[in-house]
């Protein structure tokens, strides 16, 4: 049973989620790793409500899938009633630690952003297959939570904070225009959901993928913008001045992100199991970069750019026995 809600709350991917207020942080200087942890936690949980939550929401249009089926409430592990339960106990808890860390701090005002956050996810699990660009609200979420966990430990938020919260949200907007775009064409196309994706001309039929160019280069532009923010600090920004080991891995990785995206977005025959390898490729070095630059100011740092590949791997393989999720 536990497995199932693990499922529902799609655990592979909470390690990103989790790390967003923690990012947000680091970012404005703290160094506590109690603390830290707790603000992993307000994301970790915040990630398991809005997914259970979206699940609930979609489970009328996941049906339509047999790709789908594994998804706890389409197979029947899991009733309504108690992913309703799991899901409002998920909100409950992050919010719980949250308020722990405001007394801590004597500093309750970005609770606001953390509402704000919440506020965005739900809106989004209400009704993002009825309009399109709709993910838009998920990315306002992360950019709200990144913005938490910052304000949390600084009134004053710096322009390298900033940046961060601005490639959390770039990334976030990428995954869920163009990943997740092309991951539900499928039956978002048999359902005549109404997501960016449809609505640009992403088509599956009889497994036949179509793909226009304004989809392609939506997912190019975005990933450029967020390039932009990954490497300004080396420019513009003293404490990154003459950090060339970190200047050339992001070189490196960024070539094979972009080079991952082409190959995401010149698919022909649609294989979820295919899709999925992509979008897991581009997933494990997306989420490196950010901890990766952010160790020019601490060489710890770095090793959170392992945790959410290492969250998406040991989910999947505890949970599925594969690296890559079924339920994704």
């Amino acid at each position: 049973m536990i497995k199932s809600y693990l499922k529902l709350s799609r655990s592979f991917n909470a390690g990103l989620t989790g790390i967003a207020p923690v990012l947000g942080a680091l970012a404005a200087g703290e160094r506590n790793l109690w603390i830290l942890f707790l603000l992993f936690l307000v994301g970790f949980f915040g990630h398991s409500y809005g997914f259970a939550l979206n699940d609930i929401m979609d489970y009328k249009i996941d049906r339509l899938s047999e790709e789908l089926e594994e998804r706890p409430l389409v197979k029947g592990e899991i009733t309504l009633k108690k992913a309703w339960a799991f899901t409002l106990s998920m909100l409950l808890l992050s919010l719980s630690i949250a308020f722990y860390l405001s007394f801590i701090y004597s500093n309750f005002f970005p609770l606001i952003y953390l509402f704000i956050s919440a506020i965005c996810i739900t809106i989004y699990d209400s009704i993002s297959k009825k309009y399109p660009a709709m993910d838009i609200f998920v990315a306002l979420g992360i950019f709200f939570l990144i913005l938490y966990g910052a304000s949390m430990i600084s009134h004053k938020i710096s322009k390298l904070t900033w940046i961060v919260i601005a490639l959390g949200t770039l990334q976030v907007l990428f995954m869920q225009f163009i990943a997740g775009g092309l991951k539900d064409a499928e039956h978002d196309y048999k359902a005549k959901a109404k997501t960016l994706a449809i609505k640009l001309g992403v088509r599956v039929i009889e497994k036949k993928v179509y793909i226009p160019i304004s989809f392609r280069a939506l997912g190019y532009i975005l990933q450029f913008i967020y390039l932009a923010f990954l490497f300004y600090p080396f420019f513009y920004l003293p404490q990154f001045k003459g950090k060339y080991i970190q200047f050339f891995l992001l070189i490196f990785l960024s070539i094979l992100m972009i080079f991952i995206s082409y190959k995401l977005t010149s698919i022909k025959i649609f294989d979820r199991n295919k899709v999925r390898k992509y979008i897991g490729l581009h997933y494990y070095i997306n989420f490196s970069l950010v901890p990766i630059m952010l160790s020019c100011i601490n060489p710890w740092i770095s090793l959170l750019s392992f945790v959410p590949p290492a969250a998406f791997i040991l989910s999947n393989i505890t949970l599925h026995g594969s690296l890559l999720p079924k339920t994704m």
